[in-house]
């Protein structure tokens, strides 16, 4: 979509410059993990099990756990936090009107937002069933959803900032 038709596109913001994007600067730090379509569901449930596992033994890993749905132009946003002992944390937001991306965007978000505030934390996975959506925020021709991408670039940016080992990983989950 061009720039100039869209009020909501902002040039200025240096998350959206090249050399100054995020995947520019951070491209070690942040991965992505598609299902394979050719193995079957059971082996992809296993190695998500294994992650979790494996992460819930580490206080500095956060896993979220994000999914959103939108029926009757009511959209349901869920989150789950879950760090090492601490208690697993559950957000839900309904809002109306917005699109199945705008929602999904929303979702991840929040759960990095409260990942990435813990102390500590030096590992974010995310788990989602829309890693089209995920991979968005790092698309700068996304402009419509600028808005989000850019408060959750400027989140990561701070992350990854505080420490060179801190980095985020998506993980595709089908749903």
């Amino acid at each position: 979509m061009d720039s100039n038709n869209n009020p909501s596109f902002s040039s200025l913001n240096l998350e959206f410059n090249p050399g100054s994007r995020i995947i520019d600067i951070f491209p070690d730090q942040i991965s992505f993990n598609l299902a394979n379509k050719a193995k079957n569901e059971s082996s992809r449930s296993q190695q998500l099990d294994n992650i979790t596992i494996q992460s819930s033994m580490s206080p500095h890993t956060a896993i979220v756990v994000s999914n959103a749905s939108v029926k009757n132009d009511i959209a349901t946003s869920v989150s789950h936090i879950h760090i090492h002992d601490q208690p697993l944390v559950k957000t839900v937001h309904h809002t109306a009107f917005v699109t199945s991306i705008e929602a999904e965007l929303f979702t991840i978000r929040c759960g990095i937002n409260q990942a990435c505030n813990k102390a500590n934390i030096s590992k974010v996975i995310v788990i989602t069933d829309s890693i089209h959506v995920a991979k968005k925020i790092f698309n700068m021709k996304s402009h419509p959803y600028q808005i989000h991408m850019s408060v959750i670039l400027n989140e990561l940016r701070q992350f990854f900032t505080k420490c060179q080992e801190n980095h985020i990983e998506f993980w595709e989950c089908s749903s």
